[in-house]
């Protein structure tokens, strides 16, 4: 961290929220500088002691089985959101996302810090998908997919790990995530997709949750989740960062 730091991002590289959050604690009274209260834009030096008010929001951490036709944000009209049909008793917004005819995991939270944790492709986690194909796939172009290919726009895929579960489905985990990624690698060989379901996001597997369902994730999943995004569950002392 170079100093001095913005206190908005200071906080967000801190890991105590996004800097959005950091702004609103802000302009609440809730952050101070050496026992002073803090001004949005205010700087922070290597040697200030920064502190955060006890009355934090509590964070929630949702896994959630996203069904096909479900868009997963900016709606268009007629279309149905998440927040439509999964009511919910805190605010929350999703962390990533699944195009409209994808189904399968998709976490949610309240807790700005995990988005860029999670979806940076620098970070390397792994999300794992099942997907089935309009014809069998070939013996080359499996592994074409698996050393990387140049997609529309040229961008080339990283390497990735392909297990065929029979000739038309197979599982295939990625550690990017690019708009409509695994449709387009398979459009650039010629394969058409009829069914894409992520089954895994790093440590948290899909498992039998039935589609349209979720759960509140807790103990050592989430420590060991939050422990490989680099955070932990955020302290609500005054105690200095």
């Amino acid at each position: 961290m170079e100093y001095p730091i913005r206190i908005n991002k200071y906080l967000a590289e801190k890991g105590i929220c996004s800097r959005r959050e950091a702004d609103k604690l802000i302009e609440e009274g809730k952050v101070q500088i050496n026992g002073t209260q803090v001004k949005l834009g205010e700087m922070v030096s290597e040697d200030d002691k920064v502190n955060v008010a006890d009355n934090l929001k509590e964070l929630f951490y949702i896994a959630y089985n996203k069904p096909a036709g479900i868009v997963t944000n900016c709606p268009q009209k007629g279309e149905k959101e998440i927040k439509d049909i999964l009511k919910l008793d805190f605010g929350y917004f999703p962390v990533g996302r699944l195009d409209k005819h994808s189904r399968g995991l998709l976490l949610l939270s309240n807790d700005g810090r995990i988005t860029d944790k999670l979806l940076n492709p620098h970070n390397y986690h792994e999300k794992e998908y099942e997907v089935e194909v309009n014809r069998e796939m070939q013996d080359n172009d499996l592994r074409q997919l698996r050393q990387g290919i140049t997609l529309d726009g040229g961008f080339m895929t990283k390497p990735c790990e392909i297990k065929m579960i029979n000739d038309r489905v197979f599982s295939i985990i990625l550690t990017e995530g690019k708009n409509r990624q695994i449709r387009r690698m398979c459009l650039a060989l010629g394969y058409d997709v009829i069914d894409l379901n992520r089954i895994r996001i790093m440590n948290i597997r899909l498992n039998d949750m039935p589609e349209g369902h979720y759960k509140k994730l807790s103990g050592e999943v989430l420590e060991e989740l939050l422990g490989e995004l680099g955070l932990d569950d955020r302290e609500r002392t005054e105690n200095a960062l």
